[in-house]
């Protein structure tokens, strides 16, 4: 719905809205595990791996794992609230090749069944948001590349008081 001081794109041809280049122009790639609005619950293990990682921690990975690798990280999704979790999409059965650090979370397989929220590409998916997209290139998040990104990055120490 368009506000009350927000302006109409013209009609296009074919009555696309954003004038004559709408209808040319180039949708952003979206794997079909990824909604077209609002979120969509995915148990992990099927469409893709998972690896977890609590607040500050997840976050420096990303940023790191950006600068790593650009725009062939992969798709990351974060939470804006509570512990702010950063879940690391992989290709479905690459997280058991690999051994993580004892704060990353694997949740991938069979034996536990764990869904975890994908936001929509645009729109409103508060609390959720992507902190790096899938694309062409990066479908999923490589794992040589993670462990990479999380061996740049020192570890923080963990929430509560200090113990002295």
């Amino acid at each position: 719905m368009v506000g009350v001081n927000e302006e109409i794109p013209p009609v296009g041809p074919r009555g696309v809205r954003g004038g004559p280049d709408a209808a040319t122009k180039a949708l952003p790639y979206r794997p079909s595990w990824v909604p077209r609005w609002g979120h969509h619950l995915w148990r992990c293990g099927v469409h893709f791996d998972v690896l977890r990682m609590y607040g500050e921690r997840g976050e420096a990975t990303v940023r790191r794992l950006v600068v790593n690798v650009g725009e062939r990280a992969g798709p990351v999704v974060g939470e804006a609230t509570g512990f702010r979790w950063t879940y690391f999409l992989l290709a479905p059965g690459t997280a058991r090749e690999h051994v993580w650090p004892v704060d990353v979370q694997r949740y991938a397989g069979p034996r536990t069944v764990v869904y975890i929220g994908v936001p929509a590409l645009q729109g409103n998916t508060w609390p959720l948001g992507w902190s790096s997209r899938p694309t062409r290139d990066a479908p999923f998040v490589d794992p040589g590349e993670l462990l990479r990104a999380l061996s740049e990055c020192p570890v923080p120490p963990p929430p509560g008081p200090t113990p002295w």
